[in-house]
């Protein structure tokens, strides 16, 4: 499990020649970092009086970036699991959930862009841009698994809705991007 180990046991094992761990492990992962960045950011602002009237709203971000950042390490596991047990389901079903949970975690992004502490205001771009990427990595494992499937119709709904999450996670990157460098510049 290598939720429980340093990530350099990671990293060597992602890097060697090992059929496990591999993109669909290092999707959660980006994922779990972008999740933990919202944290941080909430954590920064979290007990400063600028912020106080967001507190409430703050709180329940925090939550859920929190869930979504477990989520995500349990996920790095069980792609390997998954991989390593030739589960064609599984293999199909957690960068399915990377996606799907990469778009739920973008989507926290805006707010904390108007209410997180803006000395940690490039974080939250960066947050974005890291659940766009696992979003959009995770969707290529979520292909080729359903490739090997051959469930046309399976694929069909699949498909229609990473696209469609796929189009409003770049909307929200995109506008993440452009409300934190017009902040950062002035």
């Amino acid at each position: 499990m290598y939720k429980n180990r340093a990530i350099k046991v990671y990293l060597n094992d992602l890097a060697a020649r090992l059929p496990a761990p591999g993109g669909g492990s290092a999707c959660a992962l980006n994922a779990a970092m972008a999740a933990a960045l919202l944290s941080m950011v909430i954590n920064f602002t979290l007990g400063k009086p600028k912020y106080a009237q967001y507190e409430k709203e703050l709180k329940d971000i925090l939550r859920k970036s929190e869930s979504l950042r477990v989520e995500f390490l349990n996920l790095v596991d069980l792609d390997v699991i998954a991989y390593k047990s030739k589960n064609l389901r599984d293999a199909l079903n957690i960068p399915f959930m990377v996606a799907r949970l990469s778009f739920e975690g973008i989507k926290l992004c805006p707010a904390l862009v108007k209410k997180g502490n803006l000395n940690l205001i490039s974080d939250v771009a960066v947050a974005a841009i890291l659940f766009e990427a696992s979003l959009a990595s995770a969707r290529f494992n979520v292909d080729i698994n359903l490739k090997s499937l051959g469930d046309k119709k399976l694929a069909r709904v699949i498909g229609g809705e990473l696209n469609r999450k796929q189009k409003q996670a770049e909307k929200i990157r995109v506008n993440t991007e452009r409300r934190v460098g017009e902040i950062i510049r002035g």
